[in-house]
């Protein structure tokens, strides 16, 4: 193989290597995720491998940085970054273009070689997206600490609700509206997302992906018996948050390799919104956070929760709670939300 092409395969090669590095660093330590931060390193591991199949001896023997023209030729704004997600970004880009110049420098002197950095460059689109679809979603859910759900089929009473929950500061609401025809449920959520979208609240439409797509809504909450989380990701239109109900933790290992953005972890106590679902107890608070630790998954604690109690799911590592009817029925839902969410707030403070 001519020089010229040995040096391209090093620069390129080293290139890679790094861009998958940052990309890996992301994963573990920006958003805790073990499973992505795995795919990069062995996608990292994969490339030097293909590599490795070339005269490393040669690839070495080319190297000449000192004569390199293209050392510190600089564009603007080329190495400008404003957070660790531009960082990443830049990254992804630079891994895929690296790629393709390895794929074709190697088809010179060894096809398999190309053809196994081109299998590469492919997962590296796959992953670069994966990466996105999971962290955008998470990043918006993180700030939440009151999630309301509104369970109602009654278009007036959701949207003022919707406001009223706002101005008190729910940071999420859920619309949970099960017996009104498909047509009445895309008109409602309509004017829900653009209620929670003026007040400053995530939106989240529950069981129904389609409506949520279709309405632009901020995400999407599942239920046990609902379509998968991957399903749910083919149809979004952009990276939806995806909830997924959770009352044990033979359910929990379920829902996680499937990576959705949040699980709810409950019923915490009694509720009269799942009457037929045995309560899990603050203990499965405490234990589905553990199971959580380290896959970056987001999480909510649910389920008859009040200002009465909700310093115990707090104490068992809770970060956001999920309410219904404690505030929704209550002759000031506004008021309820705020005292609600300043002993949240409040007892964060504390444990922290």
């Amino acid at each position: 193989m001519e020089r010229a092409a040995y040096r391209i395969i090093d620069a390129n090669f080293n290139r890679a290597r790094e861009a998958l590095r940052v990309m890996e660093e992301y994963c573990r330590f920006a958003l805790n995720c073990g499973a992505l931060s795995e795919r990069a390193k062995g996608l990292r591991h994969d490339l030097c491998a293909a590599v490795g199949r070339l005269d490393t001896g040669r690839l070495i023997a080319g190297r000449d940085t000192v004569g390199d023209v293209g050392v510190g030729q600089k564009v603007e704004g080329q190495h400008q970054r404003g957070s660790v997600k531009d960082c990443f970004t830049a990254a992804a880009k630079r891994l895929t273009e690296a790629l393709r110049a390895l794929a074709e420098m190697a088809q010179i002197d060894d096809k398999a070689v190309a053809d196994a950095v081109e299998r590469l460059r492919y997962e590296a689109y796959t992953l670069e997206k994966d990466i996105m679809l999971f962290s955008e979603p998470v990043e918006k859910f993180h700030r939440v600490r009151l999630y309301v759900i509104i369970t109602s089929n009654l278009p007036a009473e959701v949207l003022a609700l919707a406001s009223r929950c706002a101005t008190g500061g729910a940071d999420c609401i859920q619309l949970r509206a099960k017996d009104i025809t498909d047509d009445q449920l895309f008109a409602l959520a309509v004017e829900f997302v653009e209620i929670c979208r003026e007040m400053g609240a995530l939106s989240i439409i529950n069981d129904r992906a389609d409506i949520a797509a279709a309405a632009g809504a901020d995400g999407v909450h599942l239920g046990q018996n609902d379509l998968p989380v991957e399903q749910v990701r083919r149809l979004q239109l952009s990276p939806l948050i995806i909830g997924k109900s959770t009352h044990s933790l033979k359910e929990l290992e379920a829902a996680c390799p499937a990576l959705p953005s949040y699980v709810s972890l409950g019923p915490a106590f009694a509720t009269p919104t799942k009457p037929g679902i045995e309560v899990a107890g603050v203990e499965y608070v405490r234990q589905g956070l553990e199971k959580l630790a380290g896959t970056g998954i987001g999480h909510v604690a649910i389920g008859g929760i009040t200002s009465d109690n909700v310093e115990q799911v707090i104490e068992a590592g809770a970060q956001r709670v999920a309410v219904c009817s404690v505030v929704t029925k209550a002759a000031d839902p506004a008021e309820a939300c705020r005292r609600l969410k300043e002993k949240i707030v409040g007892s964060l403070k504390c444990d922290g």
